[in-house]
């Protein structure tokens, strides 16, 4: 989908603390008319997005209404039903990767920076060298030549 941001990305925390953006893209179509020599606007199609996790918190803290968008992503249905009882539907667009269009404007990228993980060595690896949980192997001096491989 490739629109306008109708309004800023509203950035919300699930229960759980997992963050989801829900936004909106416009996508009008334009078509020239060779006869009045202009360009006509044709029908706007509105499109409800919702992208999760960093995609959402980068996403809020970089886009606002009116921004030219390219989003990609798995289209579903929302059914529910009203409190006086009609059925109601709309389509949503599971956002996968969303950016900036460069169509009309230029962008300059910054690049996001995680925590790296600490690194530990498990309990349980043979290859893992000095690990503090388990001793080295006992060293039997007897006879190097017939020492079988440790794998």
């Amino acid at each position: 989908m490739i629109g306008n941001l109708v309004d800023d990305p509203e950035l919300r925390f699930t229960p759980a603390g997992v963050p989801v953006a829900r936004f909106t893209v416009a996508s009008t179509p334009r078509t020239f008319d060779r006869d009045t020599n202009t360009w006509r606007d044709g029908e706007p199609t509105f499109l409800d997005c919702s992208a999760w996790r960093q995609l959402a918190e980068n996403l809020a803290g970089s886009l606002s209404k009116g921004a030219r968008v390219v989003a990609a992503g798995r289209l579903r249905t929302d059914r529910w039903e009203t409190p006086e009882g009609e059925k109601r539907s709309r389509m949503v667009l599971d956002v996968d990767d969303v950016g900036a269009s460069m169509t009309f404007a230029t962008v300059t990228i910054t690049r996001t920076t995680r925590p790296a993980p600490p690194r530990e060595t498990a309990p349980d690896d043979p290859w893992a060298t000095a690990s503090p949980v388990r001793p080295a192997a006992p060293v039997d001096d007897a006879d190097d030549s017939a020492a079988e491989p440790p794998f």
